[in-house]
C-alpha cells in the first residue's frame, strides 16, 4: 500500500506521524524543516549567505563514456587546468565498442588521457556500471556526488547524488558552484517488511506510480525514513533508491543503520559512514506512506515506468490492458503499417514474454543476482523463444557470484552472463525481435530504448520487473509468473567484496595531474562549434511542435546506437528527433543558413519569405526601423512536457548546435533538462495556453536582453502571419548567473568571458 499525504506532516521521533493540526507544539515550521536529514547535507554544501538560494559545492563527480568527452571539452575550453575534486570517469554505455568503427575505444583513450592530465579516476570498459562504482568505493553519510547520468543516487548510503547535464558538471570542474532554490522536501516513511519474493524493483514501481502523474515529488527531495527501512539490507535499499529517478525527484537520501555501515565495512570504507536520521521533530513538506508487507510483485508496461501494475491485477484484466497499451503504441508511430501488438501473446488466458534481462545499476546488484540464481537452481529458461541475459553491475560482484556458484547455476539453466554494461538500459544491446515484448530488471522502459527502429519499420517494447519475477517467468518458459508463487525463504548469503579486479586495472589519478600529458583525440572528437550570444531582438522559426503529454530526452535525441556519436557535436545533431519528427534536422539547418547570412547582402533574395517577416515586425510599435542584422533568427522546439527521463545534455546541445535559440513548453519535465537549455544558450520559454502556432510559422520577440533583467511573467511574443497575432509567454525564476549564461550564447562563451 502506498498512501499520499495532501498537506505538510510532522515527524516526531523518526515514528510519529502527526498533521499540521495535530501538532501542537511550539517549534515553527520553518525551525522544523531543518530537522530533515537534507538540510543537514544542504546546509554543510552551501556557500551561499541565503540557503534558500542554494550554491553548491559537491565532494565528487562521476561521469560515463557517453558524457566524459563533451564534459572535458568544455571544460577545457573554459579554462580548466585540473580536476579540483574527484571525478570518476566510468566506461559502461559504449563500452562493447560494436558500432562505428574505432570512435567509442577512441574515447576511452582520450578519458583515460584526460584522467592522466587533469588528475581523475578512470573505470576502464566491463569493470563497473557507473553508479555500482559510486556505491562501492565513493559515496558516503553526508555526501554530495554530482553525475552526468540522471541515475546518480546514492541515498541508501546517506549521500545526496544528484543526475545533471555536463553544464553542470563542468562548473564544479571551474570550482564554481551549483545553484537552485532549496528544494522541497518529502517524507517516505516505510513500515511492515517486504513479502518473500518482493523485490526492489516492486517497491520502487509501486511508489512511481502513485507519485509520478501529479508531480507529488518533482523537483523534490525524496527522504526515506521509518522503520520499514531495516527490513532491508542496503543492497537491496540501493536498487530501490536508483529508480527514484522515475519520479522525477531532485535527489533522495535515506537513513542510514547499522547494515549501512556493514555495507561500507565490506567495501572497507567503514570511515565513510555516518548516522543518517531526521531530527526529533522534521516538517516534511508532503508525505509518501510504503507499507512494504502490502506491496505485491509489479510489471510496469510500456511505455513508461509509471504505467505499472501488480502482475495479479495484469493477468486478471490481460486482454484489456494489453489493448490500451496498444492503443498508446499505435498512437506515437505515424505510420499505420507499423504495428505492436501485445493481445496476440496471450497463450491460454497467459502472457507469453520473449525475452528476459536482468542488468545494470537496478538490476545487477549481488542480492538481485543470487535470488534470481536460486530460483533458476535445477531449472530451465527452456529452448524456445524465451532467453534471458543477466549482467552483474561490476567485477567485485561477478566474482563473488562465481565464487558462490550462482554463475553456474544461471548458465545451466539456460541464462546468459554478460560483463558490467548498461546497454540494455538504452537500447544498445539484447534489442527484442520485432514485435516483441522484453521483461527487464533495469531502469526504464520509454519507447524504443530497447533498441528498436520504428523509422525501419521495426518496433519492440520493454516491461520492467524485479528480478525474483524475472527468474520465475523464466523458469516457466516465459511465461509471465510471479516470484511470490515460488519463493521459499531463501537467505542471501553474505557478500564478500574483493578489490583485486579495480586494484589491477582503474587509473586512480587523483591530485597527480600531469600537467604536460597529452589529450589523445580519435577522429571522431570534435571541439563545440562556436555558439553567438543572445540579441536584443530574436526571431524564431518553429521547426516542432510535439503535442504528446510528455517528451522524454531519448525522443529528443534517441539512445542506442547514435550514442557512438556523443562525441561530435554536429555528428551527433544529424539524430536531433529522429525518431519523433525526421523533418526537424533539415528544418533548422535552414534557420542556422539564414542566421549565418543574416548580416548579408541579397539575404532576403535567398530567402524572399523573410521579406515579408521583416515587413510585418515593421508594423508592430516601437519597431518601425529594426534592421535585418539586428535580429538573431534561430529555431523553436515546441513540446508540451519535454525533457523526462536522461540527464544527458546532448538533448539539449543538439538542438543548439544546429540552429537552436530558444524551447517553449507548458512545463519542464525536469530541473536537468531545463538547466540543458539554459547551460547551451536558449531561452527556456512557457506558455500557459494551448499554442497557437504552426510548424514554419515565425515568432518575434522584441527587447528580450532587456526583458530577463524584468520578472520575465508576462514576455510578449508575436505570430508572425498575414494578421500579427500577439501571445504571452513567461520564464520561470532563472539565477543572475543563468541569465548571464544565456546572454553569452552558451556556457562556454561565459566562462571564457571571466577569464
Amino acid at each position: 500500500m502506498v498512501k499520499l499525504y495532501d498537506s505538510g506532516v510532522y515527524l516526531s521521533e523518526g515514528k510519529t506521524i502527526l498533521g499540521e493540526k495535530e501538532y501542537k507544539g511550539n517549534m515553527s515550521k520553518e525551525e522544523a524543516r531543518k530537522g530533515t536529514m537534507a538540510y543537514q547535507i544542504l546546509s554543510a554544501h552551501n556557500i551561499s549567505e541565503d540557503i534558500n538560494d542554494l550554491e553548491l559545492r559537491f565532494d565528487a563527480l562521476t561521469s560515463h563514456d557517453i558524457t566524459f568527452v563533451g564534459i572535458v571539452q568544455t571544460a577545457k575550453a573554459s579554462g580548466m587546468e585540473k580536476f579540483p575534486l574527484p571525478y570518476v570517469l566510468t566506461n559502461c554505455h559504449n563500452s562493447l565498442c560494436a558500432v562505428g568503427g574505432t570512435i567509442n575505444e577512441d574515447d576511452h583513450i582520450f578519458g583515460l588521457s584526460a584522467a592522466r592530465k587533469y588528475g581523475g579516476i578512470f573505470v576502464p570498459p566491463h569493470m563497473a556500471v557507473i553508479h555500482q562504482y559510486m556505491r562501492e568505493t565513493m559515496a558516503g553519510g553526508g555526501k554530495m556526488i554530482l553525475g552526468s547520468d540522471s541515475h546518480t543516487r546514492y541515498g541508501a548510503l546517506g549521500t545526496m547524488a544528484v543526475g545533471e547535464g555536463g553544464g553542470e558538471l563542468v562548473k564544479q570542474l571551474l570550482s564554481t558552484t551549483y545553484d537552485m532554490h532549496y528544494p522541497e522536501v518529502i517524507g517516505i516513511y516505510m513500515t511492515g517488511r517486504p513479502n518473500p519474493g518482493v523485490g526492489p524493483q516492486d517497491v520502487a514501481l509501486a511508489i512511481i506510480r502513485a507519485v509520478f502523474d501529479t508531480g507529488y515529488v518533482k523537483n523534490k527531495v525524496m527522504e526515506f525514513v521509518g522503520p520499514g527501512i531495516a527490513s532491508m539490507t542496503t543492497d537491496y535499499r540501493n536498487s530501490v533508491d536508483v529508480m527514484t529517478t522515475e519520479t522525477t525527484c531532485w535527489s533522495s537520501v535515506w537513513q542510514t543503520d547499522e547494515d549501512t555501515r556493514a555495507f561500507l565495512r565490506v567495501h572497507g570504507r567503514e570511515q565513510d559512514y555516518k548516522k543518517m536520521a531526521p531530527k526529533s521533530l522534521t516538517y516534511y513538506d508532503g508525505l509518501v506512506y510504503v507499507d512494504l508487507s502490502k506491496i505485491k510483485p509489479m510489471i510496469a508496461l510500456p511505455f513508461h515506468p509509471s504505467n505499472a501494475f501488480e502482475i495479479d491485477e495484469l493477468k486478471e484484466n490481460l486482454a484489456d490492458i494489453l489493448a490500451t497499451v496498444e492503443k498508446k503504441a499505435q498512437a506515437m508511430v505515424s505510420n499505420p503499417d507499423i504495428r505492436f501488438s501485445l493481445q496476440d501473446k496471450i497463450v491460454n488466458g497467459q502472457l507469453q514474454l520473449q525475452q528476459g534481462v536482468i542488468a545494470g545499476c537496478a538490476g545487477g546488484t549481488y542480492t538481485n543476482v543470487m535470488e534470481a540464481a536460486h530460483i533458476l537452481q535445477h531449472k530451465s529458461c527452456g529452448n524456445g523463444i524465451f532467453s534471458l541475459s543477466v549482467y552483474p553491475s561490476s567485477q567485485p560482484v561477478y566474482m563473488d557470484l562465481v565464487k558462490k556458484g550462482a554463475v553456474s547455476a544461471l548458465m545451466a539453466s539456460g541464462a546468459t552472463l554478460r560483463t558490467a554494461f548498461c546497454g540494455p538500459c538504452f537500447g544498445a544491446s539484447d534489442t527484442p525481435l520485432n514485435n516483441g515484448l522484453s521483461i527487464r530488471h533495469t531502469t526504464r522502459n520509454f519507447p524504443y530504448r530497447e533498441g528498436s527502429k520504428p523509422n525501419n519499420g521495426q518496433m519492440s517494447a520493454v516491461a520492467l520487473m524485479d528480478a525474483r519475477s524475472i527468474a520465475a517467468t523464466a523458469a516457466n518458459g516465459g511465461i509471465l509468473t510471479s516470484a511470490t508463487e515460488i519463493a521459499d525463504g531463501y537467505e542471501v548469503p553474505a557478500y564478500t567484496f574483493d578489490s583485486s579486479a579495480y586494484d589491477s586495472r582503474v587509473y586512480s589519478g587523483f591530485g597527480k595531474a600531469e600537467k604536460e600529458a597529452a589529450l589523445i583525440y580519435g577522429p571522431n572528437i570534435k571541439d563545440w562549434p562556436k555558439m553567438s550570444p543572445l540579441t536584443d531582438n530574436i526571431l524564431l522559426k518553429v521547426c516542432a511542435k510535439l503535442m504528446d503529454a510528455v517528451t522524454t530526452t531519448d525522443e529528443l535525441i534517441p539512445s542506442g546506437e547514435t550514442s557512438s556519436y556523443r562525441s561530435n557535436p554536429l555528428g551527433l545533431a544529424e539524430f536531433t528527433l529522429s525518431r519523433r519528427d525526421p523533418g526537424y534536422v533539415e528544418r533548422t539547418k535552414q534557420v542556422a543558413k539564414m542566421e549565418a547570412g543574416r548580416q548579408e547582402a541579397g539575404l532576403f533574395e535567398e530567402y524572399p519569405e523573410l521579406q515579408k517577416v521583416y515587413d510585418a515586425i515593421r508594423t508592430i510599435p516601437g519597431n518601425e526601423n529594426v534592421a535585418a542584422d539586428a535580429v538573431a533568427i534561430g529555431s523553436l522546439l515546441y513540446a508540451v512536457k519535454p525533457g523526462d527521463g536522461s540527464a544527458r545534455e546532448q538533448a539539449a546541445s543538439c538542438q543548439r548546435v544546429i540552429g537552436g535559440l530558444a524551447n517553449i513548453a507548458q512545463e519542464y519535465a525536469t530541473k536537468r533538462y531545463r538547466s540543458n537549455v539554459i547551460n547551451w544558450g536558449m531561452l527556456p520559454f512557457q506558455l500557459k495556453e494551448a499554442p497557437a502556432f504552426e510548424v514554419g510559422d515565425y515568432i518575434y520577440i522584441p527587447h528580450i536582453k532587456t526583458l530577463l533583467n524584468g520578472d520575465m511573467q508576462d514576455i510578449k511574443a508575436y505570430i508572425i502571419r498575414e494578421k500579427i497575432e500577439e501571445m504571452s509567454l513567461y520564464i520561470a525564476k532563472l539565477t543572475d548567473k543563468e541569465k548571464e549564461i544565456i546572454q553569452a550564447g552558451c556556457l562556454i562563451n561565459f566562462n571564457q568571458q571571466g577569464k
